[in-house]
């Protein structure tokens, strides 16, 4: 064989000098390379003082001196190999040490010397004009401490283009440069990650997959024997007796140790459980714990809603398909939960949670099915969910509707529940004003009204199909009936022999407003204004071309949803429902009808008033608020922050427990009360004051007069007084009417008027009278918000009976209160003993601290059961009384007080306005929204989802704009409140959530959001008529004309009320404009309308609907 030839290889002397530098240095082009080089050998000749001719002289002596080194063998191939490696090595001293020893760094200490490499004699600008960059390899420790580079350590970096790096790869680029350096992303984009990602979103939402369980059997595989792990084959031996000649002596040492591991297999069993065992989590101890309840009493309903809640916290209600999701689980677990025992079958919460989740998941028949078994619980709150599921899905409200009301209704008046009666006749009325029958609502509550209040002596004992005869004949007659001016009452025209009246005037015919262009808009306006203003039934008689047949209400329309009542509480309950039905809402009365407050759901549909226009302009910041506001300005260079400006914490919402706060108890330093004048805006003034006057009984009227003159003074306080002054003419004994005739007076702010008629009323008997207490407190409040300290104090101390003044007084008077409420008023109703309460802690107050009065509150506040209307009605007073000390009057008091007082209460009562007005207040100038968001948040501390009514989430939608400036950055947070309202079963069928969704998502701009939810609401609440005209009024923009034609069309098939046929103002327009309008639905541009669809159009508009 021959040598292989080796010419081909590259000499090493081919192979470029490499400079010192670092090691991901980035190649440059040859020209720059040579360059460079000549440039270093120059600059480093002139550091050594070595001239042209002697650089001459050095390399001919050098090309002399190789060959002799070679023939004296000075130098053999070794040498040149190991010189040849040293110089590549040179950059590594750790090499140097292993090969070259001492004579490598002797060597590299000359090459050092002679060419001036050494480190210390390189300056800064031989490194600029030499090295491209530098990369930092260490890492400065204190980053870790101060969280960050500091801004004299960054490593220096030379940009290109203004965008890229010089020595980074072209993918990479900068995308922002701040004070502390640069940012480098690819692709040149910087995505800042948010919560609103959909990763971010997709990782929150994510539950756990899988888990891992160690055994408590076999820890690991292969198990461990004397230090070794025996690996097993899956090979089969003929001979299994065969002992291998590896086991001989390990069988002797298992043999040996046998007896000992089994005696201590026993006592290591338990402790390999307790930590081979993965720990549960949270959740899952809780789901064991009450699994383990539920199995030794299957009977605790409160265990198997909470075990409902904890297992629904592992499906959210944002993510996708939740509802559904959700609604599987429930039915499942409900299901086990009936069948569990005989009792939980008759368990009305059960069985409501059971039928709303089922609602979801169910067809029509077994649906139907399950309501049938769910009714004969009979409960009123089983009959009212059922009634409500009727309402949403019927296709006929004005034939299903008598049907479904009188099958409940005689089911109630088995059991002599008249006020469940009154319950249904108001959720009857509201169903047909939503469908637009607004005239048949109304006549119902004029026909229960002559019933209750103006039934002939002669008719009360006869039996009621009789009573109902004489009533129709009452009514053909078309004389004013109750709620229309002049009415005497059904009693008094049959006592006068039935005399001919004439019929009360027409109310103003409502036409279309010419000053809107789109006749789809001013259809709508047309037929909402008519709602509003057209609400009492017409006549026979009167010439109305614009009336539609409905207009006129006969008896025998209502008369199958006529209730027989006699009770006095079910008269009192009647007027006031017929008030709330007009828009004058009472706090906490509807919750009042049900036995259990907790469990009545009827404000998804009996809070309408949330939604009237007056409202929704009170909930939503006006538009130029909503402007995104300067958070700093610029002093002298120096950014300076705004103050932050916040609006009242007591809004527009208003919802407490029934007779926990007077209608004249303010709040705040606006005058927050009951009814403001927001609260009457859009209230049919005649017809309420007809109402309030008509409606009277013949006993005590002192709680009806009051609410006249809350409402008379909402709309006019000057024309209260004057209401006042006549109520007074005939009850000038009644220390109510003197009370809150004093009210008004210190509203309108005429504190001697006032002060005298406290002087008089109370200094005019010195025994305790019935409501003297109320008294009392309101001078000693009045005299204390003047910041008249003294004045306040002579009045407490003359309330207890001591005479004068001084330290001796107030003991005397406190030892009065004391006796007062544990001994003579012990057993006295809870609101004759608050304001007593509320003295004595006013007392300590101002003789001695805050913390004294909130402790004369806690004494009494442990005697009563929290979620009790005394509980919560002390609670909002010691609230109260700390806040108008410490923010009205601006006392020095520790914020904290008042702040950790209104968290405890916020989270006894969230549905309490008043205390989440006083929560607010005592947030402001905090910085910090942390608390007021987890009062906001959908989960409660334990993960499970927190159940809110309609008022208190419509309260949340306002705090939005609590802090001006604020409402687009809280935009998110509120859509996603109202979407997991719009999920939860609770509210799920509201009609009043769904119209402040939409009107929330057309405030915030996103048309095409609010109409895919004008879809869904339709599809939840089919019979609801505002819903439809928001896709022609505020949505117009949003649908073209053929989906508006569509949309009149659902609305006939579904029997929801038009006055005015849509053709009847759009079919001029459509034919001039039409071809533009179908040519924008289509996406086309010329192209005519097809015949079939042009005929089938002019069909549907021939056709009456």
């Amino acid at each position: 064989m021959s040598t292989p030839s080796f010419s081909s290889f590259p000499s090493f002397s081919t192979f470029p000098d490499l400079e010192p530098g670092p090691s991901t240095r980035p190649s440059a082009p040859p020209n720059e390379k040579e360059k460079d080089k000549k440039h270093r050998k120059k600059s480093k000749r002139e550091e050594d003082g070595e001239s042209d001719a002697d650089r001459k002289k050095r390399k001919h002596k050098q090309k002399h001196d190789k060959p002799s080194r070679r023939e004296d063998g000075e130098d053999t191939d070794d040498d040149r190999r190991h010189r040849h490696r040293h110089k590549h090595n040179s950059r590594s001293p750790s090499r140097h040490k292993s090969y070259g020893g001492s004579d490598d760094e002797r060597k590299k200490a000359e090459e050092d010397r002679r060419y001036g490499r050494v480190e210390s004699e390189i300056s800064m600008a031989s490194i600029k004009e030499s090295l491209l960059y530098i990369t930092d390899r260490k890492g400065d420790p204190l980053n870790v401490r101060y969280g960050g580079l500091y801004a004299g350590d960054v490593p220096r970096y030379r940009l290109v283009d203004g965008r890229r790096v010089l020595g980074l790869p072209p993918g990479l680029s900068v995308v922002h440069r701040g004070r502390g350096g640069v940012e480098i992303a690819l692709s040149g984009r910087r995505k800042m990650p948010e919560l609103t990602d959909p990763s971010a979103r997709r990782i929150l939402a994510a539950g756990p997959t899988r888990r891992l369980l160690a055994s408590t059997e076999d820890r690991f595989k292969y198990q461990e024997e004397d230090g070794f792990l025996r690996i097993t084959t899956h090979r089969t031996h003929g001979h299994h007796d065969d002992q291998s000649y590896r086991e001989i002596e390990l069988s002797k040492q298992r043999d040996r140790d046998s007896d000992e591991s089994g005696s201590s297999d026993e006592s290591a069993s338990s402790d390999e459980d307790d930590w081979d065992t993965t720990p549960l989590t949270s959740l899952q101890a809780t789901l064991k714990s009450l699994e383990e309840r539920l199995a030794a009493k299957p009977d605790d309903i409160f265990a198997w809603l909470s075990l409902l809640s904890h297992t629904l916290t592992t499906v959210p209600v944002t993510t996708k398909n939740a509802s559904k999701a959700r609604a599987e689980i429930a039915v499942s677990l409900l299901s086990r939960a009936l069948s569990a025992h005989p009792n939980n079958a008759r368990s009305k919460i059960l069985r409501l949670k059971y039928m709303r989740a089922g609602e979801e998941l169910w067809q029509e028949s077994k649906l139907r099915a399950e309501w049938e078994e769910a009714v004969k619980v009979d409960d009123i709150e089983i009959w009212m969910a059922w009634l409500d599921w009727r309402v949403r899905t019927t296709h006929g409200v004005l034939t299903s509707l008598p049907e479904d009301v009188t099958r409940v209704v005689r089911a109630l008046a088995a059991r002599q529940d008249e006020v469940g009666q009154l319950r249904v006749l108001w959720r009857a009325a509201v169903a047909l004003r939503d469908a637009g029958y607004v005239e048949r609502a109304n006549a119902l509550f004029q026909a229960q009204a002559e019933l209750l209040y103006c039934t002939p002596p002669t008719l009360s004992n006869r039996p009621f199909e009789e009573q109902l005869n004489n009533l129709e004949e009452f009514w053909d007659s078309e004389v004013p009936r109750l709620g229309e001016p002049g009415a005497q009452g059904w009693a008094t025209w049959e006592s006068s022999n039935r005399p001919d009246q004439p019929p009360p005037p027409p109310s103003k015919p409502t036409t279309l407003d010419p000053r809107v262009p789109d006749p789809y808009s001013r259809w709508a306006a047309y037929e909402s204004l008519a709602d509003r203003t057209r609400t009492l039934s017409l006549r026979s008689s009167d010439d109305d071309e614009s009336a539609d047949p409905y207009a006129v209400v006969l008896f025998s329309d209502i008369r199958p949803l006529l209730l027989s009542l006699h009770s006095e509480r079910a008269k009192d309950v009647f007027r006031r429902i017929w008030l709330a039905f007009c828009g004058l809402h009472v706090p906490g009365f509807l919750s009042s009808l049900s036995e259990r407050p907790e469990e009545n759901t009827d404000d998804r549909w009996a809070y309408a008033h949330l939604a009237s226009p007056a409202y929704l302009s009170a909930v939503f910041p006006p538009p130029d608020a909503a402007t995104r506001r300067i958070t700093a300005d610029a002093q002298a260079g120096v950014l300076i922050g705004r103050e932050r400006e916040f609006g009242s914490g007591f809004g527009p919402v208003k919802s407490w427990g029934y007779g926990t706060i007077e209608p004249f108890d303010n709040l705040g330093s606006g005058k927050w009360t009951m009814w403001t004048s927001e609260d009457v805006q859009g209230v049919d003034a005649v017809l309420v004051r007809e109402i309030f006057k008509q409606c009277r009984l013949a006993g005590d009227n002192t709680e009806w007069d009051v609410l006249n003159l809350a409402y008379e003074a909402a709309v006019n306080l000057k024309g209260a007084l004057k209401v006042s002054k006549t109520m007074l003419a005939s009850a000038r004994d009644s220390l109510r009417h003197w009370a809150v005739h004093a009210r008004m007076e210190c509203l309108r702010g005429r504190y001697d008027d006032a002060r005298k008629v406290y002087q008089t009323i109370l200094g005019s008997s010195s025994q305790h009278r019935p409501g003297e207490g109320a008294m009392w407190w309101d001078w000693a409040q009045m005299e204390w918000l003047a910041r008249n300290d003294d004045a306040a104090l002579q009045v407490i101390i003359s309330s207890s009976g001591v005479a004068g003044s001084g330290g001796i007084a107030v003991l005397r008077a406190k030892r009065h209160f004391e006796s007062l409420l544990t001994t003579q008023m012990l057993r006295a109703h809870w609101k004759e003993r608050a304001p007593w309460i509320k003295l004595a802690a006013l007392l300590e107050l101002l003789t001695s601290s805050p913390q004294s009065a909130l402790a004369v509150f806690e004494s009494y506040l442990n005697a009563f059961e929290v979620g009790t209307p005394a509980h919560e009605g002390l609670t909002v007073a010691s609230l109260a009384l700390l806040y108008n000390h410490s923010i009205v009057l601006r006392n020095p008091t520790p914020p904290g007080l008042l702040r950790e007082r209104a968290e405890r209460a916020i989270e006894e009562y969230p549905s309490n306005t008043a205390v989440l007005g006083v929560f607010l207040e005592a947030e402001k100038g905090q910085g910090i929204w942390g608390r007021v968001r987890a009062m906001l948040g959908e989960t409660a501390a334990d993960g499970t989802w927190k159940e809110k009514d309609v008022a208190r989430r419509v309260a949340e939608v306002w705090v939005a704009g609590w802090e001006k400036g604020r409402w687009e950055a809280e935009i998110e947070r509120t859509r996603s409140g109202l979407s997991a309202a719009a999920e939860d079963e609770r509210t799920r069928g509201s009609a009043v959530l769904w119209k402040v969704f939409v009107a929330f998502e057309v405030r915030a701009g996103q048309p095409e959001r609010a109409k895919k939810l004008l879809f869904r609401a339709v599809g939840e609440c089919p019979l609801v008529k505002e819903l439809y005209l928001l896709a022609f009024g505020p949505l117009r923009a949003a649908f073209g004309a053929r989906e508006l034609n569509q949309w009149a069309d659902t609305m006939a098939e579904r029997g929801v009320r038009m006055r005015m046929g849509l053709d009847e103002v759009a079919g001029e327009w459509t034919a001039e404009n039409g071809a533009v309008e179908r040519r924008r639905d289509n996406g086309e541009d010329e192209e005519p309308q097809d015949e079939i669809e042009y005929n089938a159009r002019e069909l549907r508009r021939l056709m009456p609907y």
